[in-house]
């Protein structure tokens, strides 16, 4: 049975020990993969009708990768069987006017789970010590402050009942290239290109050195980051999925005590 452990970051940890091609979470044929993971989202929909009937507690998930990683496809698959009425999903693009015009962590707070939900975050408050990062928009104090600032954030959200858990999803270069090429040669992908990924290709490493620092800067015990090997999607589908129920177990979810209220109660 593969661990987590390997994948959890701390402080001696580099993005380049963890390869993309990575499959340690994917035994069996893909037939058998493929059932797997609908196994998976039925077992998390019935953890997340506990998390919502007790009505208390949150989760945070975080997903954060390079063009053509997934958090998409991740979304899709891994919640494929839960009622959205417990999960709800944000999606980050770069900021605007208005968001510009405050600190970076306020358009987080109007997103953040409510009691009894799943929160999915579509990239999130780390491109702001991504692209910022890349460009040269931030000095070496500024973003010290910034991973600072973050990890306070996250603090506040789990000493309030939530839990975080943060995945960077970790392709090759190789494998971003066949997917944009996809998407380019596909007409009903066309949607999906957005001709400024390739100006971020072209800093690829810049990137994978930014994602390097934040990830060492800012896994804490609270809110851990797990890279997630995903050149192959079945792989980085049925790793996450695992590692939401491993967390909602862990949370030991307790039914609502029946209502004595009920009890004989006839329905004419």
């Amino acid at each position: 049975m593969a661990s987590f452990k390997k994948y959890r970051v701390d402080k001696s940890f580099h993005l380049a020990d963890i390869k993309p091609g990575a499959t340690p979470f994917a035994e069996g044929s893909r037939s058998e993969q493929a059932e797997r993971l609908d196994a998976l989202a039925l077992d998390l929909d019935k953890l997340q009708n506990l998390l919502h009937a007790e009505g208390s507690r949150k989760v945070l998930l975080v997903l954060q990768g390079m063009d053509t990683s997934g958090k998409d496809g991740t979304i899709r698959w891994v919640f494929s069987r839960t009622s959205p009425l417990g999960v709800r999903v944000a999606a980050f693009k770069a900021p605007s006017l208005e968001e510009k015009a405050r600190d970076f962590l306020w358009r987080c707070h109007a997103v953040v789970p409510r009691a009894g939900e799943i929160m999915v975050w579509n990239r999130s408050h780390y491109e702001d010590v991504l692209v910022p990062v890349v460009e040269g928009w931030l000095d070496k104090k500024e973003l010290e402050r910034r991973y600072a600032q973050i990890n306070d954030f996250e603090r506040l959200l789990t000493e309030t009942g939530s839990v975080v858990i943060k995945c960077m999803l970790h392709i090759s270069k190789e494998t971003q290239r066949e997917r944009l090429q996809d998407r380019i040669d596909t007409p009903g992908k066309h949607w999906k290109f957005d001709i400024s990924d390739l100006d971020a290709r072209k800093k690829w490493d810049d990137y994978q050195r930014a994602y390097d620092r934040l990830l060492g800067a800012t896994s804490t015990r609270h809110a851990p980051w797990y890279v997630i090997p995903s050149d192959s999607k079945t792989h980085r589908n049925l790793m996450i999925a695992r590692l939401l129920i491993k967390t909602l177990e862990d949370m030991k979810l307790k039914e609502r005590p029946d209502d004595p209220a009920l009890k004989g109660l006839i329905v004419e």
